[in-house]
């Protein structure tokens, strides 16, 4: 389901009087963006981020920059990049910027030329796997969690490791019990699962052992942990992180276990629409993102989790880090090598083992 939001600029009223200031360490030229975005007036954003996440960046946002509406298409991450595929092919209006958490099809989008070339000036505060080219920018650093019921799920079977994970779902208990992804339908579902087949030297077993649980499969976070919460699910496998820890907050049915053997981190990609119609406001959103007021925001509000090292709080790179271990955190990169399981004779074959193994019935 696709929703639209769209969040006019604070002071909008004042638009015409107020200027908005070159944030602190820019350089002073930087002034013509913000006159040229504001000349604009407009952003349109098409993401795979829930819009409650995306509110209180809009609504900094536009505080910073007053008279730029801000336009925020939610989808899910396989319609971001259908939708924008579509359009542009059509040769019709689409997005000036995307935002998505299936970080292969933003790279094949990136590597195809639809990106803008752009050196953020905050692009040295990120780290370097988490930048490609200057067009694909990593803007969050989100684990991939094991999500459980507590009310169903005794303590003492709460998995800690992948291979306890595999132990676990295929006792009977488990039958027709467990949830993840829909590989097929879910962009972040279909690249979490290829990198777990890049990282775990026993996929196959995990495979397997989906296919003995009779896995139950869903095209959205939210639907997953509501039948985990409801008990219709016990136990869910590559949950986004951010989500299931922020709904573990205030509903006492959900666990969340990030794995101690390693954790996947996913990071949304954002980059600007070579063809953007409102180029230097995508250019000021893509700054305000990756600035330490932007990454504050996402940590502290739309819980997402920032990737650069110096915010600081519960929802940070810096603390998953100290909770779980460097060397255990294994970031997916924004780069071309994800690409390599979305050729159409590569992703079949991904596709037909799930189906014969994880998918029997």
């Amino acid at each position: 389901m696709i929703v639209k939001t769209t969040v006019a600029a604070a002071c909008a009223f004042f638009a015409g009087s107020v200027l908005a200031q070159v944030p602190a360490g820019y350089p002073a030229d930087y002034q013509k963006i913000i006159d040229a975005a504001k000349k604009e007036g407009k952003l349109v954003i098409y993401g795979a981020t829930d819009s409650k996440a995306t509110q209180p960046l809009i609504k900094d946002f536009s505080a910073m920059y007053p008279g730029i509406t801000v336009e925020y298409n939610d989808m899910n991450s396989t319609e971001v990049y259908n939708r924008f595929i579509s359009e542009v092919a059509a040769g019709g209006n689409t997005a000036d910027a995307m935002w998505s958490s299936a970080m292969d099809l933003q790279m094949r989008l990136a590597s195809d030329g639809y990106a803008l070339q752009y050196k953020s000036v905050e692009a040295s505060k990120i780290p370097g796997w988490a930048v490609w080219d200057d067009k694909a920018y990593g803007t969050t650093f989100e684990p991939a969690a094991i999500v459980y019921n507590k009310r169903l799920v005794d303590a003492k079977e709460v998995p800690q490791t992948h291979a306890d994970f595999v132990t676990l779902i295929q006792q009977p208990k488990f039958k027709d019990k467990v949830t993840t992804y829909d590989i097929e339908k879910s962009g972040v579902g279909f690249m979490f699962m290829t990198q777990d087949a890049r990282e775990y030297s026993k996929f196959l077993e995990l495979e397997n052992a989906f296919g003995v649980s009779k896995v139950r499969v869903q095209s959205s976070t939210g639907t997953m942990m509501e039948r985990i919460s409801s008990g219709e699910n016990l136990i869910g496998y590559n949950v986004l992180g951010s989500y299931a820890l922020v709904r573990a907050k205030t509903d006492p049915s959900i666990g969340v276990v990030l794995p101690k053997d390693y954790t996947l981190v996913m990071s949304r990609v954002f980059f600007i629409n070579k063809g953007a119609k409102n180029v230097n406001a995508a250019k000021l959103w893509l700054d305000y993102m990756l600035s330490h007021r932007g990454q504050t925001i996402i940590a502290n509000d739309s819980k997402l989790f920032a990737i650069r090292a110096d915010v600081t709080g519960e929802t940070t790179s810096a603390e998953l880090i100290k909770q779980i271990g460097n060397d255990k955190i294994k970031p997916v990169p924004v780069h071309p090598i994800l690409l390599q399981f979305l050729g159409p004779a590569k992703r079949m074959a991904f596709l037909k083992q799930w189906k014969e193994t994880a998918g029997k019935k």
